[in-house]
């Protein structure tokens, strides 16, 4: 097991500044953040701070680029991932881990087909409620990441990451069935995001008003079919799950999609509820909440005051 030293982020939104934050206040240094010519400037310019404090990351570009990976941390929107992958291409090595931070159940086969899928460890976020505030992220929970091989064995890369998590105080857990509990994260952002984004609701509704755990309950009940169609096991009881970690929320905090219907950004709902509904056409499974989840978004993006 080689030690990681050299690690990139790109995607410097909520969760990317919070974890790249922690890292590099165990390691000042330890993170440097991956962007192209035409933000650089703007990022430069505009002071970071993470839960109130400033934070000095180091910025390069493509064409800066000198040393490969160790580890190379996706955390943008799905719907920027394709320029994230072209990005990434120089810092990419031999030996570099590329590990994705986004939501949804695709991210993974996409970086894949490009740099191998031996470079990936699937991973995800959970538990979080940090939100962003122009270049500024604040959260009470940093959650955790869950990661794993998918054969689930402590392979090299496994125990690498877990080495440089436990160095630097990042929150993690390691899965034996990773491709379990991202269907299980999946079904969540289905449920949470998109009924969060149509109500303007923070955690803290789902909490207090029973008629919103239903919402969320009946977009997420589409999921388990299509799951058990693919040969992932989930069961009402991973539902149950997913209303025990909102309990544990901070009431005020704020799903990634309802800030971005906030600040008038492009959501990912073609990751949560047009994945379900073109899943549920493949395998026979009827999708009318999310059906109706993604065409209310859509009208909310394209109604946005400008």
């Amino acid at each position: 097991m080689e030690r990681i030293k050299q690690v990139y982020l790109i995607g410097l939104g909520a969760v990317g500044s919070a974890y790249a934050a922690k890292m590099n206040e165990a390691e000042p240094g330890l993170v440097k953040v991956l962007v192209d010519r035409q933000r650089l400037a703007a990022y430069r310019e505009a002071e970071i701070r993470v839960n109130g404090k400033p934070c000095c990351f180091s910025f390069v570009t493509p064409e800066q680029a000198v040393e490969k990976g160790d580890l190379i941390l996706i955390a943008v929107k799905g719907h920027h991932l394709a320029d994230a992958i072209t990005l990434i291409r120089p810092f990419v090595g031999e030996k570099t881990i590329i590990i994705s931070l986004l939501n949804g159940i695709s991210s993974e086969d996409e970086i894949g087909r490009v740099y191998g899928p031996e470079k990936l460890l699937p991973a995800f976020v959970v538990g979080t409620d940090a939100t962003r505030e122009g270049r500024s992220t604040n959260y009470s929970n940093l959650g955790r990441i869950v990661f794993g091989d998918q054969d689930g064995l402590a392979s090299p890369k496994v125990q690498a990451v877990q080495a440089l998590f436990d160095r630097t105080g990042v929150p993690y857990s390691i899965s034996g069935d990773i491709l379990r509990e991202m269907w299980w994260k999946f079904m969540l952002n289905v449920g949470v995001n998109q009924v969060s984004a149509v109500l303007r609701a923070p955690y803290g509704a789902f909490q207090q008003v029973k008629e919103a755990r239903e919402l969320m309950a009946m977009a997420c009940r589409e999921v388990l079919p299509i799951a058990e169609r693919i040969g992932i096991n989930l069961t009402t009881a991973d539902l149950d799950a997913c209303h025990d970690l909102i309990a544990r929320l901070d009431p005020e905090g704020k799903t990634s999609m309802l800030q971005d219907v906030e600040a008038g950004r492009k959501t990912e709902v073609e990751s949560f509820a047009w994945t379900v509904v073109a899943l549920g056409e493949k395998y026979g499974v009827p999708t009318p909440v999310n059906a109706c989840l993604g065409r209310m978004i859509a009208t909310l993006e394209q109604t946005y005051r400008r």
